[in-house]
């Protein structure tokens, strides 16, 4: 088939790729502004996101249950992506933030697409467009605008790793929600609604250890918490974060991986960030400086380079295949 049918064919998949990883993006950057109420209201950051994970856990059992197959087809890639992809990111990142400034954690951990790009080119030995590199330089410079970086940096070797462990994590994400998804190797691929319904129950039972919610102040989710001097439910603030910046995020998130590629829908992801700026600015009246907003507008544009690139063709045989099959470790997509 000619070049150009078939990109012409691909189009409308990229864009609603695309399009998913967006709504994605919104969702899980609107966790933020929906929970600094409620921890302004007395509950701690990690309660909050036990809260977070076990509700999306105990929505989605029902699909745990419809997809119980799982367990015995996939059962690294559930308890890899409950481990990595739930737990790890967020128990890095809160404890990296107890440690050094939230911004310079923000940032460390959004360096998760150049890694997956390190992941794709020197362990999977696939071709990385340039226009993707761009687009990760990018969006990492934009990032740094975004939360201020310069503002300041307390030098914590173990807030730092933490950080990095946020960001490692990030990219178990992007690799594990690809995985499979070409169906290679004559396996089913795995229905993403599955993996993310038992991915939730691993994060919980996890973070049940870590955060030790019987100590928290459960009368705080019965009272009003405050959005910018705005009374909101404390429930509904929960509801939200369940069910929009989790359950649906999670989701949107995995479906965006698998139409795009791990390396595009990652740097696409940055705009979270963006995102939880802009939402907090325009719900908890934390206004946006001319550096921010100049730094939304340079991850804009390495967003869009980065999906907007030609796929490359990928190398007949990678050299990786064989030791991650073995292994049971993810192999993503080619470069897009």
């Amino acid at each position: 088939m000619p070049m150009h049918a078939t990109s012409t064919s691909a189009a409308p998949a990229r864009r609603l790729g695309l399009t998913i990883a967006l709504v994605s993006a919104f969702a899980f950057g609107g966790s933020g502004p929906a929970a600094k109420p409620l921890i302004e209201a007395g509950l701690e950051p990690l309660h909050v996101t036990w809260l977070r994970v076990a509700g999306a856990a105990l929505v989605t059992l029902p699909l745990a249950w419809r997809h119980r197959g799982l367990l015995r087809q996939r059962p690294g890639l559930l308890v890899g992506f409950g481990l990595l992809a739930v737990a790890g990111v967020q128990a890095c990142y809160f404890a990296a933030i107890s440690r050094i400034p939230v911004g310079v954690a923000l940032l460390i951990e959004y360096l998760a697409p150049a890694l997956v790009l390190g992941w794709v080119h020197f362990v999977q030995r696939r071709p990385v467009t340039r226009a993707a590199a761009v687009g990760v330089t990018l969006a990492v410079g934009g990032l740094a605008c975004v939360v201020e970086v310069w503002t300041g940096m307390a030098f914590d070797p173990v807030g730092l790793l933490l950080a990095l462990g946020a960001a490692c994590c990030q990219v178990g994400y992007f690799v594990l929600s690809d995985h499979g998804s070409d169906g290679k190797g004559g396996r089913e691929v795995p229905d993403p609604l599955g993996v993310i319904a038992y991915g939730l129950l691993v994060g919980a039972v996890v973070l049940t250890v870590v955060a030790r919610p019987w100590t928290m102040d459960w009368s705080v989710l019965g009272e009003d918490a405050y959005m910018d001097g705005t009374a909101v439910p404390g429930l509904a603030l929960l509801a939200w974060i369940v069910l929009v910046a989790t359950v649906a995020a999670y989701l949107t998130g995995v479906v965006s991986v698998r139409r795009l590629s791990p390396q595009v829908a990652g740097v696409v992801a940055c705009l979270e960030a963006v995102i939880a700026t802009g939402l907090a600015w325009v719900l908890l009246g934390e206004h946006l400086s001319a550096p921010q907003i100049a730094g939304g507008a340079i991850v804009l544009a390495g967003a869009f380079i980065a999906q907007s690139s030609a796929p490359r063709p990928a190398a007949a045989e990678p050299v990786a295949a064989g030791a991650g099959a073995a292994e049971g470790l993810p192999v993503g997509k080619s470069a897009s």
